[in-house]
């Protein structure tokens, strides 16, 4: 028994001592950092009225037409400023890549790259029209430093309502194949159906956008079945919603991820009392990234893998008292602009890849 505790004892060491040297080593090494982050910008208009969409009934357009530019000029401000913060704490820099959703056209997206806080990372911007009966699309922003586009297209999400058969018009989601650093990726960017009429009655068509994300993700694993792929977006559903455990089969554990399955950061995130924002005061992660397989570092593909997620909610973003008080500090409240930022928290994650 002495014998056999002297030998246990004696291993336990040696184990310890192996582990600590392999830490060390892991510590020694340098790693590039980089973050790829979302964010709903909550109605960002410009303040001219559209004819060919139904932007009359934007906060923008609801105000005196003598107060636009300078409510649009304040909210191009807090966008930016919120922009350039995002994973910085570790990156250093503002998102190498970030989707975005709640955007009318072009021009909004090229006045929020031009803005004096963000014009030095040059973004480029990957941007089409969609049929949204609300005007509004999804878009993806990228420093042309960083990452080169090679590809990019727009899926159509075609869904009819359940009761009177007729076209739902909604977002479609944009498709960009490019490299990260020389890393071949792909980035799919969504905004799925709301839960206008309840969730259970426009639950189908948050299933049927899921259905279009997976018909995407499978055919980008026809052309290289160990593809990275990133999908984000303001799903309008939980991590725990049928549309993302059921139909993307998205997983909370890395290690229950296999080729050319999904893995969801935010799901144990979600159960541990985390939000992006609050809808009918209850506390939901609508806003999420996932990715596929090769993005872990299990895998083992080289290159950038994933190091961590998160949600950016710091305190300048969030309402500091009253019913409101922890929920995302929002730009517009019943048609007046209140020089907040959106009425959700925008999430990231960082990708490594050892230098």
């Amino acid at each position: 028994m002495y014998k056999y505790l002297v030998t246990s004892v004696f291993v336990f060491f040696a184990f310890a001592k192996a582990s600590k040297a392999q830490e060390d080593k892991d510590n020694s090494k340098q790693y590039k950092i980089q973050t790829v982050a979302f964010y709903n910008l909550e109605n960002l208009y410009d303040t001219e009225d559209d004819p060919t969409i139904n932007d009359e009934a934007s906060p923008m357009m609801e105000m005196a037409e003598g107060l636009r530019e300078d409510v649009y000029q304040k909210k191009l401000t807090n966008m930016a400023r919120v922009i350039r913060k995002i994973g910085a704490d570790k990156s250093g820099t503002a998102p190498a890549v970030i989707g975005v959703c709640e955007v009318e056209n072009r021009k909004v997206l090229e006045d929020l790259a031009s803005h004096e806080l963000l014009r030095d990372y040059d973004y480029g911007i990957e941007h089409y029209d969609s049929p949204d009966r609300r005007g509004i699309d999804v878009a993806l922003l990228y420093k042309k430093s960083e990452f080169v586009v090679k590809n990019s297209q727009s899926r159509r999400l075609d869904i009819k309502n359940n009761t009177t058969g007729k076209r739902t018009f909604t977002r479609d989601q944009l498709v960009v194949t490019g490299e990260l650093n020389g890393d071949p990726m792909s980035l799919i960017v969504n905004h799925w159906p709301s839960r206008s009429g309840g969730e259970m009655r426009s639950r189908a068509k948050r299933v049927a956008a899921a259905a279009l994300n997976k018909q995407i993700i499978d055919s980008l694993h026809v052309s290289n079945s160990m593809a990275k792929i990133i999908t984000m977006g303001d799903l309008n559903d939980d991590p725990t919603n049928e549309s993302v455990s059921v139909t993307l089969n998205a997983q909370q554990d890395q290690k229950d991820v296999k080729p050319q399955m999904i893995y969801n950061p935010y799901l144990k995130m979600l159960k541990e009392g985390y939000n992006t924002l609050s809808y009918r005061d209850a506390g939901n992660i609508f806003d999420q990234i996932m990715m596929t397989y090769p993005l872990l570092k299990q895998a083992d593909q080289g290159g950038y893998f994933y190091y961590h997620a998160g949600i950016y909610n710091p305190s300048f973003m969030t309402n500091k008292s009253g019913r409101y008080k922890g929920y995302p500090l929002r730009s517009y409240n019943n048609g007046n602009f209140t020089n907040g930022f959106s009425d959700h928290f925008p999430v990231y994650v960082y990708l490594i890849k050892e230098e």
